[in-house]
């Protein structure tokens, strides 16, 4: 927090090999992150899209009907990607006089399956998909009025995909509403949804993405009103916006 860190080598735990293993201590108003809910909340916010793979090791329950039948249970090895099962104790009991047990089984869940669809040319897309991901994006439960999917290059480069809804926003009009509904990426990690310079508020039912690779990932909301880049983006927003109507 204080901008200083200190790097040594590790005598303490065993060596990995290949990779980085980065140990997070959580202070205890910050449990909440120790939960499946609260890791995958985080990840599809700010990194649904990136290309490497996220997995996080999910732990659920499940009640069985003890059996003298039942195979045993081995452990897996923590080295392996198989799933662990490990049996809890229970005193419960069915109608039959079945004693019942609850097993733990941790297994590794890929976070970020989705794939950015703005990466795909325009061409490959079909209309199902850009609803489906429409739908996603703005919570809507109706499609799509009319989709701009595009790309800029040149003097500076960044991919788009914007929507038209079908109905005008229930609070269009309103003065506390969100001034846009374009949600900010740079190189496909969530960067923020509420910019204010991105779109102007006439537009501000426009729904969509902006993913742009010159941008730092780093940047912040006052660095973003300063920034000659976000100015031409926003230029290209707007004529982009002007064509579909």
């Amino acid at each position: 927090a204080g901008g200083h860190f200190t790097v040594t080598r590790d005598t303490v735990n065993d060596p990995i090999g290949r990779g980085t293993m980065i140990i997070l201590h959580m202070k205890e108003d910050q449990e909440e992150f120790l939960e499946d809910r609260g890791v995958k909340d985080l990840v599809k916010k700010h990194s649904q899209f990136i290309q490497y793979p996220i997995s996080l090791l999910c732990t659920n329950e499940e009640e069985v009907t003890d059996s003298e039948d039942e195979p045993k249970i081995e452990e897996a090895d923590g080295d392996d990607d198989e799933p662990k099962i490990e049996e809890v104790d229970s005193d419960d009991s069915d109608d039959d006089g079945k004693k019942k047990k609850k097993i733990e089984t941790k297994e590794w869940e890929v976070l970020n399956k989705t794939k950015p669809l703005w990466l795909r040319r325009a061409e490959d897309v079909n209309d199902e998909e850009y609803a489906d991901f429409y739908k996603t994006l703005s919570n809507d439960w109706e499609e799509h009025l009319a989709v701009k999917h595009f790309q800029v290059e040149g003097q500076l480069e960044f991919k788009a995909v914007l929507f038209v809804p079908k109905r005008a926003p229930f609070d269009m009009f309103d003065n506390k509403k969100k001034t846009n509904n374009i949600k900010l990426y740079v190189r496909r990690v969530f960067i923020m949804d509420n910019c204010e310079d991105l779109i102007p508020e006439w537009l501000s039912f426009i729904k969509g993405i902006v993913d742009s690779d010159d941008l730092p990932l780093n940047i912040s909301r006052e660095t973003l009103q300063q920034n000659k880049i976000l100015k031409l983006v926003k230029k290209n927003l707007v004529k982009k916006c002007i064509e579909m109507f």
